[in-house]
């Protein structure tokens, strides 16, 4: 795909692995690993071939989040990942988050080891999130005096209570992976999370990926918009793939031959 200096990307039967990988520093965020998640989630969403994305850190960490000291420092670095031209649109935080919800195929998140500050952020992007028990998660940019800006309240706002997001920006409490999932943060817990990962992977690949990439869109454009609205988007999304040649082989497979492939994803999800 290209040289990637801060991340590991593999690639097997349509899964696409991308690994943090800066394990001598913990994946701690830095200006090039910014960029370089920025533009790896870039890429993927243009792929058609792709069906699930895994996100991880290399060496038993996801990562213990912003590179203080190589980014904080500069006010000129600083800048470069706050800056943007209409308050509404994400600056480079924020893509490293938001990003993974725009990929029109599943993202699953493995956690590892420490997740904090920014590694929080990035894995609260993902659709799935699957940890060990013991790993330790933290909303934690409140200890340098400042707010959480990478948009993981995206997702968090649609995980948690208000209180209990509150409560954790407001604290910056470490937790751990059993804890998170009690408070709905992660999605699943296992010993071994990127075997999990890759399992319910391949059992997503089984689907028909227009069907994955319309559930997708419609829950994340729907999930805190009107009825009306959420209405609007499950027919829309219906009729397109009605219309579609993946919607056929589904129907294939059902009756007499579940073997049949898939075609790749409608270019429009």
């Amino acid at each position: 795909m290209t040289n990637w200096q801060r991340l590991k990307i593999t690639e097997s039967e349509g899964i696409v692995t991308v690994a943090l990988n800066r394990p001598e520093k913990l994946n701690a965020l830095d200006i090039l690993m910014f960029q370089e998640l920025d533009k790896v989630s870039r890429l993927l969403r243009t792929r058609k071939d792709i069906r699930a994305v895994i996100v991880t850190g290399e060496g038993g960490n996801f990562s213990s989040g912003l590179d203080v000291k190589s980014v904080a420092t500069s006010p000129k670095k600083v800048l470069g990942l706050l800056k943007k031209w209409l308050p509404g649109n994400a600056n480079l935080a924020q893509r490293v988050s938001r990003n993974w919800r725009l990929i029109p195929v599943p993202v699953i998140a493995v956690i590892e080891g420490r997740c904090y500050g920014g590694g929080t952020q990035i894995v609260l992007g993902a659709d799935f999130r699957f940890t060990t028990p013991d790993a330790e998660l933290s909303i934690m940019e409140v200890r340098w005096g400042l707010v959480p800006d990478m948009a993981g309240l995206l997702s968090l706002r649609e995980l948690v209570a208000k209180d209990v997001a509150m409560k954790l920006t407001m604290t910056g409490e470490i937790i751990s992976g059993e804890r998170a999932q009690q408070l709905g943060l992660v999605t699943e817990i296992h010993n071994d999370p990127l075997s999990a990962a890759q399992t319910f992977a391949y059992q997503l690949c089984q689907a028909s990926p227009d069907a994955i990439a319309a559930i997708k869109s419609t829950t994340n454009k729907s999930w805190v918009r009107s009825e009306r609205a959420l209405l609007a988007k499950e027919t829309f999304s219906q009729l397109r793939l009605i219309l579609g040649k993946n919607f056929k082989i589904a129907g294939i497979r059902q009756r007499n031959n579940p073997d049949r492939a898939y075609q790749k994803r409608q270019s429009f999800w």
